[in-house]
């Protein structure tokens, strides 16, 4: 059985970061994807304990009072957050653990757990985020601008994070990150 570690894993919405995580995912078999907590109600085929921790407002501030979020925040009017103990039960079982979080979330995971591997994915340029987000289809041109504005402060962060993959080659990016899972995977 190999070490458990705590794998942070941000970057900007377009990115890759999903199906980078998939990939990863998919092809190491210790690898496990982290589910969060959240207070909003479940969508449309969403399973309790599988897309989210489906909780209360007033489960998740007791929890959040007990100290058992490595992160959290509060979007929408709804909150978010890493379940520490998940994290902790997973790490002890061997597991690679995958958290994929914004980039405050994750400044937040190393302040509690130094030792999790922060891995920040960039895109190749902003002309590309920016491309890759428009043929989403899914947003108007304010969301875009928004989109994009988080995009350039969180790249001023990407420094803070233990290695970054720059996301030009999917497949390519997709085998440095497997890499680099089992490379820290295997260290004893």
């Amino acid at each position: 059985m190999r070490k458990g570690n705590l794998f942070v894993i941000s970057g900007p919405s377009g990115a890759g970061k999903g199906t980078l995580v998939a990939l990863l995912v998919s092809a190491v078999d210790d690898a496990q994807l982290s589910v969060s907590a959240t207070t909003r109600h479940p969508r449309e085929g969403e399973v309790d304990g599988i897309s989210y921790w489906f909780l209360t407002k007033e489960e998740f501030m007791e929890r959040v009072h007990e100290g058992d979020f490595l992160e959290w925040a509060e979007y929408s009017g709804n909150c978010y957050g890493t379940p520490k103990s998940t994290i902790v039960e997973q790490l002890d079982q061997g597991k690679q653990v995958i958290l994929e979080i914004d980039v405050q979330g994750a400044l937040q995971v190393r302040r509690l757990m130094p030792e999790a591997k922060l891995i920040f994915i960039e895109p190749p340029s902003l002309q590309e985020l920016e491309r890759r987000l428009r043929s989403r289809g899914t947003e108007d041109e304010a969301a875009i601008a928004r989109r994009l504005e988080t995009a350039k402060v969180e790249l001023s962060q990407r420094n803070e994070y233990d290695i970054t993959l720059v996301n030009d080659d999917l497949d390519k990016t997709a085998a440095e990150l497997i890499a680099y899972v089992n490379e820290q995977a295997d260290k004893r």
